[in-house]
């Protein structure tokens, strides 16, 4: 495949064409030192924004009735484009987030085995739920009418770069596979923190979407940022759906615009989470040791920057002494890391300080090494259950390595947990008889998150069938669904009918003799 795999032109995709703005959006800068990274980034006027979403509204026509089968192969064949420049990828995104080359080697493949998984599920074919019901003219007292249904894509989508994954929910992350998987042609827009592994992936996209005959347009990558081209492309009317991950923040404007519309579409949006983790007094008892340890590398993993990082902790009362000292002497023997950007540095610094600021909480850990530039370092804080439960404030997600804890009976604890906002994650350690006799504390915890761990912790999500990555508000803007796992592609489809049409005229999924062979509710 002819990829573009050194220089870096610094210009949106528009189909299969480049940008000709000329207003800079931004360059790449290198966590730690500061320094700017070459090229320049040009923002996408809105005659090519324009002409990004015309493309995509005319390559839906063609891209939603592809077959599964090609759909895979293209899915399959920018998995392939992306580990052909996976040097690239590597080199470009160290200078770019300062991440390790095993991460991103690591994300890189998560990121081309979400688009293989997707391509599987297409390919095969039962994803679309296909239900037929056959007429029954001599039913009375009214003949029943033959009436079929099954998924269809919704259109085109809009798809916002993660800050803290370059790749898995990026360009070609999550949301944009699940998108193309549905048949809905994808309009991206780029992270000004690593745009270089964007436009590295997005022209991979742009070459095996030409290469594999894909109609103009399924693909686009926009420079400008959320606030000046992404709002301008959520706000189109064209647009059908939005994949988002990021800040409470970030995600709420997005969802405001999207109800505000003409024509309100869904945001799925990722966005808070501090994901409480409780240890209940056996659990604590079977050797705290390996729990302090399990719990700190979950704490610090990737200098805290996961959506699932623990940042709340529940003690029972007149437990856990031993587990705190163990926990303040690994804090304060560690050491800060650089994280993604300045301005998740930034953020940071202001969270971990209004909580040291707010009633009642005292710092229990601190690390005692130098903090530089971009850096954080990892806190521990405490506070007792009862200023927990009366400051919501305290809900509040510190997105690096700092976590909050909060000690009190296990009824406080339950009374809090039903307190707590949505979650991505609950995690309760215990013996099996204390979670039998908590059962109505694990309940509570069922209702406040999208997945439940069991004496594990929450960093670390599994892409498979099972998974669910998603949780109520603020977790996630729909917590009926998840952004990781084959499910994440019905986010992007929905139910359609069909009512006493001639076969011939039906989707092969919902022909009679089953053409494609798939799992089918038929009666």
């Amino acid at each position: 495949m002819d990829c573009m795999t050194t220089e870096l032109l610094g210009k949106s995709m528009i189909g299969w064409s480049r940008s000709e703005g000329s207003e800079v959006f931004a360059h790449a800068v290198q966590p730690g030192s500061g320094a700017q990274l070459e090229p320049a980034y040009v923002c996408a006027t809105d005659e090519e924004v324009e002409r990004a979403l015309s493309l995509a509204s005319f390559a839906f026509g063609d891209y939603s009735q592809r077959s599964g089968k090609e759909r895979a192969s293209f899915l399959r064949a920018i998995a392939d484009g992306i580990e052909m420049v996976i040097e690239d990828i590597v080199a470009r995104g160290q200078l770019e987030t300062a991440l390790p080359e095993p991460r991103l080697r690591g994300e890189s493949g998560r990121t081309t085995g979400q688009l293989r998984m997707f391509a599987d599920l297409i390919e095969e074919g039962s994803w679309v739920d296909a239900r037929i019901e056959h007429a029954q003219p001599d039913r009375q007292p009214l003949p029943k009418p033959d009436l079929r249904s099954m998924q269809r894509p919704l259109g085109p989508v809009a798809v916002f770069c993660a800050a803290n994954f370059p790749l898995a929910y990026s360009v070609a992350g999550g949301d944009t596979a699940s998108a193309l998987a549905a048949g809905c042609p994808v309009t991206v827009i780029a992270h000004e923190a690593h745009p270089g592994c964007a436009e590295i992936i997005g022209h991979v996209v742009q070459k095996v979407a030409q290469q594999c005959g894909m109609p103009e347009g399924v693909f686009s990558l926009l420079y400008g940022g959320g606030p000046k081209v992404g709002q301008a492309v959520v706000r189109h009317p064209i647009i059908q759906a939005v994949g988002f991950t990021g800040s409470r923040a970030g995600g709420s404007a997005l969802m405001e615009i999207a109800a505000r519309r003409e024509q309100p579409i869904p945001v799925f949006a990722e966005m808070s989470s501090i994901n409480p983790v409780i240890f209940l007094k056996g659990a604590l008892a079977r050797g705290e040791k390996a729990l302090v340890e399990a719990f700190f590398v979950s704490l610090t993993l990737g200098v805290g920057q996961f959506c699932t990082n623990p940042g709340l902790v529940f003690l029972e009362e007149g437990s856990g002494d031993a587990f705190l000292t163990m926990l303040k002497d690994l804090v304060e023997a560690s050491s800060a890391g650089l994280m993604l950007h300045a301005g998740i540095c930034e953020n940071y610094k202001k969270t971990t300080e209004a909580t040291a600021a707010a009633n009642g909480v005292e710092i229990l850990a601190a690390c005692k090494t130098h903090v530089g530039a971009d850096e954080a370092a990892p806190v521990v804080f405490q506070v007792d259950i009862e200023d927990f439960i009366a400051n919501p404030n305290l809900q509040a997600e510190m997105f690096g390595p700092a976590t909050l804890v909060v000690r009190g009976s296990i009824e406080k604890i339950h009374e809090a947990v039903t307190r707590l906002e949505g979650q991505l994650t609950a995690s309760i350690h215990g013996t099996d008889e204390e979670l039998a006799a908590n059962a109505d504390l694990v309940a509570a915890l069922q209702g406040r998150a999208g997945r439940l761990i069991c004496n594990g912790f929450p960093t670390g999500v599994e892409v498979c069938s099972s998974m669910v990555h998603g949780g109520p508000f603020p977790a996630t803007s729909d917590g009926r669904t998840t952004s990781v796992g084959p499910l994440a592609i019905l986010r992007f489809t929905r139910p359609v009918a069909w009512q006493g049409f001639p076969n011939a005229v039906l989707p092969a999924e919902l022909q009679e003799g089953n053409p494609l062979g798939i799992q089918r509710y038929e009666v």
